[in-house]
């Protein structure tokens, strides 16, 4: 059974039973009975046209469910004729329904968990083993999202920024169960870049590959956090570099940078060097006064003071540091960084001890632990 190909069919798929006149909760679960049923007999019975056998068998089942609706019999003269058996269409509705599951009423979770089932084609179990949550908790969340985007028109244009910042946060979900987020990230925005032509799409992808790239060297065997300038660039996926780097390239030639664009390009200067000291900080710094001008973020801000530590040396980064609100997330651990290569050993180690205590994944509050107990043994000595 290829796996693969159900989930790349599953958007066309569902897509052609809303344009025939289902609404996109009741298309989404006639999809899903047809993958299942997929999964038992194409390993015996193969189709010819996997996409068209899929198509009949979700509409067959869109049609049993209304039938036996009586709330819904005034669907009939929308469904009562099934079409002729034939090839699949080879009209694509998935930009449609990207943004369809990115609408604006929904909540950053639930747009991530519809796109994950309407669009990846995972089941509810694969995506509550993602998050760590009951699988009847995530079904009640795919349920609401699928209630709160049925009655939305599917001919009414989408924003590709909000379907691009639910990519983003599907991406750094990273890998938790048996399914890999951030590989289904990277699917899906290949997929999205095919269908749509735009700066941005491409600039998400490289952004997604340089940082995969990555992946190999950013835990040490032991589970524990391994921070970029420690890593072992050759477990790096020089390949996956590679791609990223021609996306990005194509990208910022068309001239309309944004700001996922502009965050591939500082992942490309890290990729770029061949070690940690032959970092082009200083182009760096360029970079982030770039993010900054686009999103005016506090966080990027916060990168960004990093950066100007290193381009400038910490007392700077500090002076940058400074603007910003010690409330706003890893400000305490940037902090202790650069004191720490300030030389205040003592200011550095409590900074990182209160980073430890702020931090939310283990990796990270163990990794700042260590920190701040080495610089302690440092400062009794």
């Amino acid at each position: 059974m290829d796996e693969a190909l159900l989930r790349s069919l599953t958007p066309s798929v569902l897509t052609v039973l809303v344009r025939r006149g289902a609404d996109f909760a009741a298309a989404e679960d006639a999809v899903q009975d047809a993958l299942v049923e997929a999964v038992r007999v194409w390993p015996a019975d193969p189709p010819r046209d996997p996409k068209g056998w899929l198509i009949t068998v979700a509409w067959r089942r869109f049609l049993d469910a209304t039938r036996a609706d009586a709330a819904r019999r005034r669907r009939e003269d929308v469904v009562e004729v099934e079409p002729a058996p034939g090839p699949a269409p080879e009209h694509d509705d998935t930009l449609q329904l990207y943004f369809l599951c990115a609408h604006p009423s929904l909540t950053p979770s639930s747009a991530v968990a519809l796109t994950l089932r309407a669009v990846g084609g995972l089941t509810t179990r694969q995506i509550a083993q993602a998050y760590l949550v009951p699988e009847a908790t995530m079904a009640q969340r795919i349920s609401r999202a699928k209630r709160t985007v049925s009655g939305v028109r599917f001919e009414q244009p989408g924003d590709v920024a909000t379907v691009l910042r639910v990519l983003y946060l599907v991406f750094n979900e990273g890998y938790s169960g048996d399914v890999d987020l951030a590989a289904e990230a990277i699917r899906l925005t290949r997929q999205l870049a095919a269908t749509f032509d735009h700066p941005e799409v491409a600039g998400l992808l490289a952004l997604m590959l340089l940082h995969h790239a990555r992946r190999a060297g950013r835990t040490a065997p032991d589970g524990g956090l391994v921070p970029l300038a420690e890593q072992d660039r050759g477990r790096w996926d020089t390949a996956a570099i590679a791609e990223g780097v021609v996306i990005l390239q194509a990208a910022l030639a068309r001239d309309r940078l944004g700001e996922f664009q502009a965050q591939a390009a500082i992942a490309a200067l890290h990729a770029d060097a061949p070690t940690a000291a032959e970092t082009d900080w200083v182009q760096i710094v360029e970079w982030y006064d770039e993010l900054v001008r686009l999103t005016d973020s506090p966080v990027v801000r916060l990168n960004r003071a990093v950066a100007v530590g290193e381009a400038d040396g910490p007392r700077a980064g500090l002076s940058a540091l400074a603007e910003l609100h010690d409330t706003l997330p890893r400000h305490a651990a940037v902090a202790a960084y650069l004191h720490e290569r300030d030389g205040n050993l003592a200011t550095a180690a409590r900074l990182y001890a209160e980073a430890a205590r702020q931090a939310s994944h283990v990796a990270e509050r163990d990794y700042l632990t260590r920190q701040a107990a080495r610089l302690n043994t440092l400062g009794a000595r």
